[in-house]
């Protein structure tokens, strides 16, 4: 492995030149940087993480908080994850995970220099976490909108919209009963932003669309996804429309729709809110509005990196949601509010 000193040898200059070209702290000549900079792209050099960080001030470190709560996808968390380090890679950075739901972590984090920027994930409407990060020195970019920013660039899909585009879609096939089976109790109870938004959509929407609405929370179990289906069909028997927006029970709310003997795609027309792989992984191809999670973790990057190397007003960023028909719902006539 190349060292500093090869780097100066193969250039012909001295070690402290080879190290102010890399850190940028006193002005060198265009040949000098240039032979510098052939030479280390000749060697392959990459210069140690703590002596670049010493050199520039910077760690080369992103953290990203993701708390693993009750009730959250793990799987689906690591699709944001998997976005976020693959992205911050590009960058030369590494990522630092921080899974605790507690902000004595955050606050030692961005307290000292540990990093250089925060991604944080699982946003609630009235988010504890956001003053502290809003105080830090740490540009922070949120996974998810709360109600009060505070100044602070967010990325999501716009939930909102995509409870309204579920509705219009099965407004537009003509049912008139629709549901939501959603998230977990424990995620409404900590009024997550995502599952309020989506919600908030949904009901707007079935309000214009002349359809009846019936919402049922839903934990991610087996037994839970049961008893969320035998609740709605006891309460609501009529419907012939569901939204499902929870990717752990999905599997299980098609499991029991089918030993009640009622078949999907005919039957009963299903939209899921999920990531693609998870709505063509069930045992139809479902009707989904895509969550592109790995996406969304890479534009939380590009959008935190562009904070830390310079100015950039305070964004948000909500991308529109696209649905998909497949075999789990019937296509009807078009929806007069599209």
């Amino acid at each position: 492995m190349a060292t500093i000193d090869d780097v100066a040898k193969a250039a012909g200059v001295s070690t402290s030149t080879v190290s102010y070209v890399l850190s940028g702290k006193r002005p060198i000549s265009a040949p000098t940087r240039a032979r510098v900079e052939r030479a280390i792209d000749k060697l392959g050099y990459r210069p140690h993480a703590g002596a670049r960080a010493l050199a520039s001030s910077r760690t080369n470190v992103i953290a990203l908080m993701a708390p693993l709560r009750v009730g959250v996808s793990v799987p689906v968390i690591m699709q944001f994850v998997a976005g976020v380090v693959t992205r911050a890679r590009d960058f030369d950075h590494d990522v630092l995970l921080l899974t605790q739901d507690d902000v004595s972590g955050l606050d030692r984090v961005t307290g000292g220099s540990m990093v250089d920027a925060l991604v944080m994930m699982d946003i609630e409407a009235d988010d504890p976490r956001v003053p502290l990060v809003a105080a830090a020195k740490q540009p922070t970019v949120l996974i998810g909108l709360p109600q009060d920013p505070e100044g602070l660039s967010c990325v999501d899909l716009d939930f909102e919209a995509a409870g309204r585009l579920a509705v219009r879609h099965l407004a537009g096939a003509g049912h008139t009963d629709v549901a939501l089976i959603g998230s977990p109790p424990e995620v409404l109870q900590r009024h997550t932003s995502y599952a309020e938004r989506l919600m908030r959509g949904l009901r707007s929407q079935a309000k214009l669309s002349g359809v009846t609405v019936e919402v049922e929370a839903c934990d991610s179990s087996p037994s839970g996804a049961a008893s969320a289906v035998d609740t709605l069909l006891a309460t609501a028997p009529d419907t012939t429309g569901i939204i499902v927006h929870n990717e752990g029970a999905l599997p299980h709310v098609l499991s029991r729709l089918a030993e009640r003997g009622i078949v999907v795609g005919t039957d009963m027309s299903v939209v899921a809110v999920c990531p693609t792989d998870v709505a063509l992984s069930q045992r139809i191809p479902m009707t989904s509005i895509d969550l592109p999670a790995e996406g969304i973790g890479k534009v939380a990057v590009d959008m935190v990196m562009a904070r830390l190397e310079g100015e950039h007003p305070s964004e948000t960023r909500l991308l529109a949601p696209v649905l998909t028909e497949r075999a789990s719902s019937v296509s009807g006539p078009s929806d007069p509010l599209d």
